[in-house]
């Protein structure tokens, strides 16, 4: 499936990182409290990139005289570039299977009537059941 961009981080991601929800608002992380995780991949995902957008991150001092011990040093100040473009964009990844030719065998086969053949008999469990124990039962009577 098709991995998009969301309207944010959860906050059980934030807190896997180890950044605070109100801080990740100070540094240009959207924060979606109605999100929720549902799988452990997406999670790990998310929280690499933040740890990834973290370690890139520069946080410019509010009064050059006083920095914070959260801003960063004065040699990432002095190299630090406006970034262009998107921030650390999502990377699909490739398809698994390649493209390869149709063999006869596949040829021969209808999927059509194999999908309706196990559909008829999933349907059908129940009734094949139920009249195998009779016959079985209707077995054991003639033998009697």
């Amino acid at each position: 499936t098709k991995v998009r961009m969301g309207r944010g981080f959860t906050l059980e991601e934030l807190k896997a990182a180890g950044i605070s929800a109100k801080k990740a608002r100070t540094v240009g992380i959207s924060v979606d409290h109605r999100r929720k995780n549902r799988s452990t991949e997406s999670l790990q995902a998310n929280v690499q990139r933040l740890k990834e957008y973290q370690s890139k991150l520069i946080v410019f001092p509010r009064k050059q005289s006083k920095p914070r011990k959260t801003d960063s040093e004065e040699t990432e100040l002095a190299v630090a570039a406006q970034l262009q473009g998107p921030v650390l964009p999502i990377i699909q990844s490739k398809p698994v299977n390649k493209a390869r030719k149709i063999t006869d065998e596949e040829k021969k086969r209808s999927v059509y009537q194999h999908m309706r053949k196990a559909r008829a008999n999933a349907r059908l469990i129940g009734v094949r059941a139920v009249r195998a124990k009779k016959a079985e039962a209707d077995a054991a009577m003639k033998a009697k």
